[in-house]
């Protein structure tokens, strides 16, 4: 077994509201949890109205790292928080409109049905 690629979260406290995680490297299987983490514990502690995931530096993400988007969903709803998923590689796009979370995850964005 091959260890998981390199992951980082950075938080970024914006405001009173709003909170910016970056998410730099290989979100997959062996490393998902510095990311579920990361999110749990800035929901927990600061409780912010706005979550956002930056994913400029985003190389590559697999199920498990679906799975965590999911779960931000989740734990961003539970709070009252409104999740926004920015910087989204075009490749990440095309996974999530290929698995039918793209809508759950980005209910925000209308789509271009001509890049689908």
């Amino acid at each position: 077994m091959t260890a998981p690629e390199h992951l980082t979260c950075t938080v970024v406290l914006v405001d009173d509201r709003t909170a910016r995680v970056l998410v730099s490297g290989d979100l997959v299987h062996g490393n998902g949890d510095v990311l579920r983490d990361a999110i749990s514990d800035l929901l927990a502690e600061h409780r912010p109205a706005h979550l956002h995931l930056d994913f400029t530096d985003l190389s590559l993400c697999d199920s498990t790292g679906l799975s965590v988007l999911l779960g931000a969903r989740r734990a961003a709803d539970a709070v009252g928080a409104a999740l926004h998923l920015e910087h989204r590689p075009a490749w990440l796009d095309r996974v999530l409109r290929r698995t039918g979370t793209f809508h759950h995850l980005v209910p925000d964005q209308v789509e271009d049905r001509r890049t689908g």
